[in-house]
């Protein structure tokens, strides 16, 4: 018997769970019933059905349904992912040499220089008059 080793970057496995259904696939389809519980429990009026949640649920379970649609052995919120991440990437790059990311700086030490402060030798004169009288300032 013959055995070759293919790389895992040419191979991918994709886990089947029931039937072609893969992990990604249930847990969008178990959303809905979840959605649903939710919405019959919170909503006014409570544990009672009424048109606009109905309303609601359907709406959720449509979407549900289209996104675990398979194209081209992907589901659509694969494909949704893909081009959303396309549409929100950084449209320009700005290169900058001057760039200090994964960048190792030198940045020396500068040692701490002790200041003392100096002390006068005149003593404020404390003879200055507090009192300022208007007379004085009017001539």
């Amino acid at each position: 018997m013959r055995t070759t080793i293919i790389p895992a970057q040419i191979t991918t496995v994709e886990d089947k769970i029931a039937g072609s259904l893969n992990m990604t696939q249930i847990l969008i389809l178990m959303f809905p019933v979840l959605w649903t519980a939710l919405i019959y429990i919170l909503f006014a009026p409570a544990m009672k059905l009424v048109p606009y949640k109905l309303g609601l649920i359907g709406v959720v379970i449509m979407i549900c349904l289209i996104l675990v649609i398979r194209i081209k052995d992907k589901i659509v919120a694969e494909w949704l992912g893909v081009v959303l991440r396309y549409q929100f990437r950084p449209k320009y790059w700005l290169y900058n040499k001057n760039d200090i990311a994964n960048r190792t700086i030198d940045i020396p030490d500068i040692p701490d220089i002790a200041i003392s402060k100096r002390k006068t030798t005149k003593k404020a004169s404390s003879d200055q008059k507090t009192e300022i009288n208007i007379s004085d300032l009017v001539r």
